[in-house]
């Protein structure tokens, strides 16, 4: 079992910056890759970002590309979502995800159905 619990969600203005983290218990962190995902209103849910499982290798939605950043840290078992320059279309809840598979060391997955564990979300606002 893995326990992942978000925070670091808020309201902020387009422009800002926010910073989530996703805390991980229960099972080995460490060997998980991990991704980022959101769902706005009315909308299915999409991937944001994902992480391989030391770090070293990171993927991207196109809508966040250069302007999110996906990082980890394995002795805090914690991954973290860095945004910037937020947009109005930002908004959503943002869930954090666990991958129990492994194919190589550099795989994270860009699929919702990869992901085994889920947290319970946290709300991203961005006004214009």
């Amino acid at each position: 079992q893995v326990q992942l619990v978000e925070s670091g969600g808020g309201l902020v203005q387009a422009g800002d910056s926010l910073k989530l983290s996703c805390a991980a218990s229960g099972r080995v962190f460490s060997s998980h890759a991990m991704g980022w995902f959101r769902q706005a209103p009315g909308k299915e849910r999409e991937f944001v970002a994902a992480i391989n499982w030391n770090g070293g290798s990171t993927y991207y939605a196109d809508s966040v590309s250069g302007r999110f950043t996906i990082s980890r840290d394995n002795a805090k078992n914690s991954v973290y979502l860095q945004m910037d320059n937020l947009k109005p279309e930002d908004t959503a809840v943002y869930y954090c995800a666990a991958d129990l598979n492994y194919n190589g060391p550099h795989y994270a997955s860009t699929r919702s159905d990869s992901y085994a564990y889920w947290g319970q979300g946290t709300q991203v606002t961005v006004s214009s």
